[in-house]
């Protein structure tokens, strides 16, 4: 068989759908560049990770053997944690294996799932991996939830909807009225707290009175390890159940769970680096805001969301990708979309103080240079 009879194998939908956009690794933008990067763009944590996570995982014994498939040692520490019992909570490679696995639960073909852009490239991207049907609820001007478009986009093939709060890019929360409102409406409610160390508060405590809401949380952004790919969620016990069921069995690798296991040893350590973290993304957000050509945006998480307030240029390029071309020639890097809701905005993560005020020196540069 040649390749275009293989190609007519493939899953419909599957051919034109749009591919995830992730950021680039520093080691291969490092060699393209030929210097030392300031990488804003990716939500990482300047900080690293905690020192007895990086002790244990350079004395763990282990690493032969195949991981615990119910991380039971890592959902008695989260318990300990946020004050679910483990039967609560299921780990995840990454809360991005979550949102699959609350879609192969609750989808089937064709069915419906709401999300109200500019939010997590994740969530369309999976829906289409799974094959549903992503129904945009745009947001306000202001990126709050429009819910009345959202109970008139609900249909009966209508399943689940994905609600990031902290949103991703926008920095802004959902409120609990929101979210009761969304939970009354008879949907799956999946609330992604990935950024939610950096916020005011959570929503979890909403779970034990409603089976249909289910939070998700990761260890990339707080605890430093993005790189170890570890997540989790807070549900229902029955919901859980139904995760553990069809998951894969060894899902969280060893290192993963060791890591993430001696990370909440150590959390007020690598709370006390989130302190510094919103303390540098507020001071950002100041100085941002005396640039007369930047509209930053208030945020709850690691990161600022920045509309460029200038004209598109001769060729059609954009004044944010630009700004993001010209930070990149000198070395700092922050997050440029090509979508139309963003495609004049630029989001910028908090870093060090020393990475802010390069970033600060760079953007000067960039708008004197034109």
């Amino acid at each position: 068989m040649d390749i275009d009879g293989i190609e007519r194998l493939v899953r419909p939908g599957l051919a034109t759908m749009r591919g995830y956009d992730p950021v680039e690794p520093i080691d291969v933008l490092e060699k393209q560049l030929g210097t030392r990067i300031v990488k804003l763009d990716g939500n990482e944590n300047p900080y690293l990770s905690s020192p007895k996570a990086r002790e244990v995982l350079a004395s763990f014994p282990y690493y032969h053997i195949y991981p615990d498939p119910l991380q039971r040692n890592l959902r008695e520490a989260l318990s300990r944690y946020t004050g679910f019992p483990a039967s609560n909570i299921v780990c995840g490679n990454g809360s991005d294996e979550l949102i699959d696995l609350v879609l192969r639960l609750f989808l089937r073909e064709g069915d419906g799932v709401l999300n109200c852009p500019p939010t997590f490239g994740m969530y369309p991207f999976t829906v289409g991996v799974c094959g549903g049907v992503m129904v945009d609820v745009p947001r306000r001007e202001d990126f709050s939830m429009d819910m009345t478009a959202v109970r008139k986009a609900v249909t009966e093939r209508t399943n689940v909807i994905f609600v990031a709060s902290p949103n991703n890019p926008t920095g802004g929360v959902a409120s609990r009225d929101e979210v009761s409102e969304l939970l009354d409406m008879g949907l799956v409610v999946v609330v992604d707290e990935a950024y939610y160390e950096f916020s005011e508060g959570s929503l979890s405590g909403m779970v034990p009175d409603n089976p249909n809401l289910i939070i998700l949380r990761t260890f990339s952004k707080w605890a430093g390890l993005a790189g170890l790919r570890v997540g989790y969620c807070i549900c229902h016990e029955r919901i859980a159940n139904y995760f553990l069921k069809i998951k894969q069995p060894y899902n969280v690798n060893v290192a993963g769970e060791a890591a993430a296991i001696a990370s909440l040893a150590d959390a007020n350590h690598l709370l006390a680096n989130v302190e510094k973290l919103r303390r540098e993304r507020d001071r950002m957000f100041d100085s941002l805001t005396r640039l007369p050509w930047l509209q930053p945006y208030p945020s709850q998480a690691n990161f600022v969301l920045c509309r460029v307030e200038a004209s598109t240029g001769s060729d059609g390029t954009t004044a944010a990708k630009r700004v993001r071309d010209g930070l990149r020639k000198r070395g700092v890097l922050v997050r440029f979309y090509e979508t139309p809701d963003l495609q004049d905005c630029v989001r910028i993560s908090a870093g060090l103080p020393e990475d802010t005020d390069m970033l600060l020196a760079a953007l000067e540069e960039v708008w004197n240079d034109g």
